[in-house]
């Protein structure tokens, strides 16, 4: 028998049912059963000491992490910039007052792994396997790519981690990495034109043939209006149609957590009480907009806070993200300087280059005191290319 916490996923599910076939579900459930409570966070790594996803600080130190495919990997893996899905321990607040969690599993995955088919440095976009991907200030670039998008060539292939924006099709990107020895190519979209007959279907403007999938190994989700991820060859079959080697679905696999924080693009709209976040749906029939609900729909940025429960995120809260509230926000890195170049002012920590050329306010100490394996706190925004920080206030941190 289901508990109260289930029956309210069954009503939500009602308001949902466009979006969602919804039942009892299995997962972790807080809700009198003496288990202690769990987190989740989705979102764009924007610091690291811990990892910070979503404003929260996650103890990384003995976390799972996994890629995409499942793989095991490690802490020293995870990049700035990349989109990831982390559970953790129930949210409390650390010494320094941030809300804080012991992360248990950490997975990263990106959208797009492909070659570079067109450039656009004024309107700052890219062409990956027909996919539109738009560059902003907030976008990571990784610290070879110096120069960041202007670095890039056509055909270079590189790894996308992204929002999609499903108003416009296009690929908002949280980190781009350049790739070499690629066997297949990947992409993670929305299904369109789906053909069951011919067995092909359509991401944006790549059309993809999964005639040489078992159907055994079709995701049973595998529809119209479903993400999906596909795995493909790197050369294009007859008619520009791409051959998939494999398919997966693509929507993030959630499971009852008492306190959640998503914060993603609306991938499908019915009203403010009911839409999706990234695939996931949300029953925002009690939550508050802090911000209203004005311009809330198809493509926006959210953040929403509340629990899951069988697969439905019950929101509290429902935040909407504007685009120059994205563009004003800070990164934050927490460790001890690897290396230091005193002349060109920059060091490293976390695999994040720092820069203090510019004007900085530094706490407990001077940047003659920066050296190689001082513990330090830097927080700051971009580098216009991208690969640096360019770091507002230095903490020392004792």
């Amino acid at each position: 028998m289901c508990s109260v916490r289930r029956s309210t996923s069954r009503a939500a599910a009602l308001v949902l049912a466009a979006l969602l076939a919804s039942g009892c579900g299995g997962g972790v459930d807080s809700g009198g059963t003496g288990a202690p409570q769990v987190a989740f966070a989705s979102g764009p790594i924007t610091g690291f000491g811990s990892v910070i996803v979503n404003g929260v600080h996650f103890d990384d130190r003995t976390a799972a992490v996994s890629d995409a495919d499942g793989n095991p990997r490690t802490r020293d893996d995870l990049r700035l910039g990349m989109t990831t899905d982390v559970r953790g321990l129930a949210i409390g607040t650390d010494g320094d007052g941030n809300s804080a969690s012991v992360a248990t599993s950490i997975v990263f995955a990106s959208e797009l792994l492909g070659p570079v088919a067109a450039s656009d440095l004024v309107a700052r976009t890219l062409v990956v396997l027909g996919q539109t991907v738009d560059i902003a200030t907030t976008t990571v670039f990784d610290t070879a790519i110096v120069g960041g998008q202007s670095a890039l060539a056509i055909g270079d292939v590189v790894e996308v981690y992204a929002q999609l924006d499903a108003a416009s099709g296009h690929y908002a990107a949280t980190r781009i990495e350049r790739k070499a020895g690629i066997t297949a190519y990947v992409v993670r979209g929305i299904v369109a034109g789906l053909d069951t007959t011919a067995r092909v279907f359509s991401i944006g403007a790549m059309r993809i043939s999964y005639a040489g999938i078992a159907a055994g190994s079709v995701p049973s989700t595998l529809a119209n209006g479903r993400f999906v991820r596909a795995s493909v060859n790197v050369a294009r079959g007859t008619g520009g149609v791409w051959t998939a080697l494999r398919l997966s679905d693509g929507t993030p696999a959630i499971d009852d957590r008492a306190e959640a924080n998503v914060k993603d693009r609306v991938s499908a709209f019915t009203s403010s009480a009911a839409f999706s976040v990234n695939g996931v749906p949300v029953d925002a029939r009690s939550a508050t907009f802090p911000a209203g609900t004005a311009g809330l729909g198809l493509g926006m940025r959210v953040e929403v806070v509340g629990s899951t429960v069988a697969g439905v995120l019950v929101a509290r809260t429902v935040t909407i993200v504007t685009d120059s509230d994205e563009s004003g926000r800070d990164f934050d890195v927490r460790g001890a300087i690897a290396s230091i170049d005193t002349a060109a002012k920059l060091f490293v920590v976390r695999d994040v280059n720092v820069s203090y050329a510019g004007t900085v306010d530094f706490r407990g100490g001077t940047a003659a005191d920066l050296a190689t394996g001082k513990q330090v706190e830097a927080r700051g925004r971009l580098s216009a290319d991208g690969t640096r920080l360019i770091a507002a206030r230095i903490d020392f941190r004792h």
